[in-house]
């Protein structure tokens, strides 16, 4: 007799059903595990062996084969073990094949029988809903998470026994119901927000710009001026995540192992130190996972000191910020993450970083200052929508009462909306419009349109910068809730598109 029990891996992203086949046959006792499995699963045969037993379930004296279906796809995790149980449990007639008609079933065991929770639950579910299936059986800690995607059955269970006897209908797990959600700002005890902020009033204006229309930003001016400060004020304008966002969010975290439990109901903001290598920002590894700037999908990627990151670190990111992915690939497979993210940078304008203060005597020459700012290509600046120059406020500034002003979280979500209704997504921004959606729904007025033309000419702008820059000033048009893009729009976009440290 051979059992087959449905599971599922993550490849990338997306998913694909596994089928878990087990064959027993009179012979020397053993268990034998094929199908191109890792480590982890080579050692299940023993986390199986002891848990059926600890179980108080009959552990078969046979020959076993288990097989795990396509053969050729190679596959990563323990959360093959409890479908492997569930086979052996069914090969030997203590479970009936008829019982998995429509299941999928994933979960690492514990020795005792217990259930472990998984990565990658949210990609499981996908996958068994594309599949057709009607339940999928979960570890009970990844159940929340399992119930963000609606229009299947999420049993969660706690161990192995307690699987049994759902299965032989001797105990009722209800269906797991996701609980209301409240998705948030993510806005941490004592973190800094712009009212926070004295002065750099035009600083502030390009984060509320940038937060509306998911714009690339980076700040440029000498130490202590407030670049880090005003990067992680970003965080407590930035819109809540909608429930297609949060699914993605959560889905990605889970799939890196940060987050196997607990849902992300905030827009995330990634921070890595500047001796990032590329494969921990762009993702990696043997079985590929994401790296940091999937996890900043929805969010924020904050590289501070750009030009302190690694070369080939930095310039992986052309890809991501030009298409919103990223593709990894390895000798035996090619996967893909999302990973559409609000790049926020800081640099100094020289190594000793006093080139554009008025305060300090820069001791760089000007071959020095050159090659650091060398450091970041054209074309990765070409990709990036707000450049300011930030300068030094004033001491005796500093501790004057700053005026409150919450009235641009309301045009920030406003601007979303707008935006939403013009793409028709609640996911895309002006920041990813297409060029043929600027041509098709991005209305400019003729004097708009000789401005930027003229401009265009005299700058010598890229046809990227060029698109960038209407990108820009369609943003600013939606917080003045204008239909069309207006010359004074087009100026201050332009004024943010300059470069000249």
């Amino acid at each position: 007799m051979i059992a087959r029990i449905n599971s599922a891996t993550n490849v990338g992203f997306s998913g694909r059903i596994i089928e878990v086949e087990c064959d027993a046959s009179n012979g020397l006792p053993t268990l034998l595990i094929v199908g191109l499995g890792n480590k982890s699963i080579e050692e299940a045969k023993e986390r199986v062996r002891s848990a059926i037993k600890n179980s108080s379930l009959e552990f078969p004296r046979k020959r076993i084969t288990i097989n795990l279906a396509p053969a050729n796809l190679p596959k990563d995790g323990a959360h093959f073990d409890l479908p492997i149980a569930l086979s052996l449990l069914c090969v030997s007639k203590q479970l009936n094949q008829k019982d998995f008609d429509g299941t999928l079933v994933v979960g690492e065991l514990s020795l005792d029988g217990s259930l472990r929770p998984v990565r990658g639950i949210i990609g499981h579910v996908e996958t068994a809903q594309r599949a057709g299936m009607k339940t999928i059986i979960v570890p009970v800690q990844n159940s929340q998470q399992a119930a963000l995607i609606e229009g299947i059955n999420i049993v969660g269970a706690k161990s192995l026994h307690e699987v049994y006897l759902y299965l032989k209908k001797e105990v009722i797990i209800p269906p797991q119901v996701l609980t209301t959600l409240q998705p948030s700002r993510y806005i941490q005890t004592g973190q800094s927000t712009l009212d926070d902020i004295y002065g750099q009033e035009r600083a502030k204006r390009a984060l509320i710009i940038a937060a509306a229309g998911h714009h690339n930003i980076l700040f440029n001016g000498p130490p202590g001026a407030g670049k880090t400060m005003l990067a992680k004020a970003l965080l407590s304008i930035l819109p809540p995540l909608s429930q297609e966002e949060m699914i993605e969010v959560t889905k990605l975290h889970s799939l890196s192992g940060e987050s196997d439990e607990t849902i992300i109901s905030h827009r995330p903001f990634r921070s890595p130190h500047h001796n990032a290598s590329q494969n921990s920002l762009v993702g990696g590894g043997r079985h590929p996972r994401p790296g940091e700037i999937s996890l900043a999908h929805r969010g924020v990627l904050f590289l501070d000191e750009l030009p302190e990151y690694g070369r080939m670190a930095i310039e992986s990111l052309r890809q991501p910020l030009e298409d919103g992915i990223i593709t990894i690939a390895r000798t035996d497979m090619h996967v893909s993450y999302p990973a559409d993210f609000m790049l926020v940078a800081t640099q100094n304008p020289c190594p000793c970083g006093y080139a554009t203060d008025d305060t300090h005597e820069c001791t760089c020459s000007a071959h020095q200052i050159i090659q650091y700012q060398k450091k970041i290509s054209g074309p990765l600046l070409d990709r990036i929508d707000l450049v300011l120059e930030i300068s030094r406020v004033e001491h005796k500034k500093l501790l004057k009462d700053n005026a409150k002003q919450r009235s641009f979280e309301q045009q920030i979500l406003d601007a979303r909306r707008q935006q939403a209704k013009r793409y028709k997504s609640t996911t895309k921004t002006n920041s990813n419009a297409t060029n043929n959606d600027i041509k098709t729904r991005v209305q400019l007025s003729p004097t708009a349109k000789t401005l930027l033309d003229t401009a265009a000419s005299r700058l010598n702008l890229s046809a990227r910068s060029y698109f960038k820059i209407i990108k820009v000033s369609r943003t600013i048009a939606d917080l003045e809730e204008s239909v069309d893009i207006h010359p004074n729009h087009m100026s201050e976009a332009l004024q943010y598109r300059y470069r000249q440290f």
